[in-house]
């Protein structure tokens, strides 16, 4: 009996993930088959003002009744003190920028950029939190442009690396003018890499044809189901190295001190090690810079949100369903 319940409790547990995969792919499937709306809406929050509400809070409830009073009477008079001051109205710009393969999020990331860029003077700051192993060149190449666009405004822009920022999101991060890292952060990887099967071997034992027909000598280098040949893998070696070229270009237009033979080698290092070799600028994490521009400037962020149709919530929240089982499987045999 107890192996029989061992069983059906296993067996409980796969059939939720097959399901929650099933779920996970039909949404998929017709998500690709309906067009995705890009509607949204564009979001503020002032980060400063949540801060001080939180030590305000804080403190009333840590603080006897007159040190808070006090405290309050001191808060007033520099509050006072600072609407008097005659200073230019200096503003930071927060955004988050989380990328996956396709760097599909570049669409809430332009309309965030553009919408800073209608009321943004050089007088005031952007900080973007960047976290990304990186993924396809042109998603990318586009992600940085975007973020070109405040240096090209003169409005400094300052990157934030609290986990990774690593090929393409290491792209996005050389282009501003100061980059903070966490000591443990991932950093570097400026390099290119593409792989992919080749099944022509195991079709041609099951007897089964593969055709491809192209016009152009080069329109397909290296292919799944073909026979490759060794001048298709040179020439698209040679894509690869081209397309690394541009990316060493790149890091070097705005990071022109770094060694690039030293450092353009693919290879990926933490924080501390970044900052030895001129990849970063300096050590620390996204909130002690906020924490400490929210008590010099107001600090804004900006989030731009697709609207999600219930097919995505659900996706999402299969899609969750399926990690939360999948980690419960491999936590015992997993360490950091």
């Amino acid at each position: 009996m107890e192996f029989l319940y061992e069983y059906g409790l296993f067996f409980a547990k796969v059939a939720t993930v097959v399901v929650a995969v099933a779920i996970v792919v039909a949404i998929i499937v017709g998500a690709a088959v309906k067009p995705k709306s890009e509607k949204g809406e564009l979001r503020l929050s002032d980060l400063s003002d949540e801060l001080d509400s939180l030590k305000h809070h804080l403190n009333a409830e840590l603080m006897d009744k007159k040190a808070f009073k006090q405290y309050e009477k001191a808060q007033k008079a520099a509050d006072k003190q600072k609407a008097k001051a005659d200073t230019p109205n200096q503003r930071v710009f927060v955004m988050d920028f989380k990328g996956g393969i396709e760097a599909a999020e570049v669409a809430s990331l332009r309309k965030e950029i553009s919408a800073v860029l209608a009321i943004a003077t050089p007088d005031d700051e952007v900080v973007v939190n960047v976290e990304s192993g990186g993924g396809m060149v042109h998603g990318y190449g586009l992600a940085s442009s975007q973020l070109v666009r405040f240096r090209e405004a003169n409005i400094p822009l300052t990157i934030c690396v609290d986990k990774v920022a690593a090929s393409g999101g290491y792209m996005m991060a050389c282009v501003a003018n100061t980059i903070i890292a966490a000591p443990f952060a991932i950093v570097g990887s400026i390099g290119v890499v593409a792989q992919l099967p080749n099944f022509n071997r195991l079709l041609r034992k099951h007897d089964i044809d593969y055709e491809q027909h192209t016009a152009g000598q080069f329109k397909r280098t290296i292919t799944m189901f073909g026979e490759n040949t060794d001048e298709g893998r040179e020439k698209f070696r040679e894509e690869l190295e081209q397309t690394h070229q541009l990316f060493k270009g790149f890091v070097s237009q705005y990071r022109p001190t770094l060694e690039l033979d030293k450092v353009a080698t693919g290879e990926h290092w933490f924080g501390q090690q970044a900052l030895d070799l001129g990849l970063i600028d300096q050590i620390g994490t996204s909130d002690d810079l906020l924490m400490r521009l929210a008590g010099e400037r107001k600090v804004v962020k900006v989030q731009y949100q697709i609207k999600k149709k219930l097919a995505d919530k659900l996706g999402h929240s299969a899609s969750v369903l399926v990690n939360s089982c999948l980690d419960s499987l491999i936590s015992r045999n997993r360490s950091v």
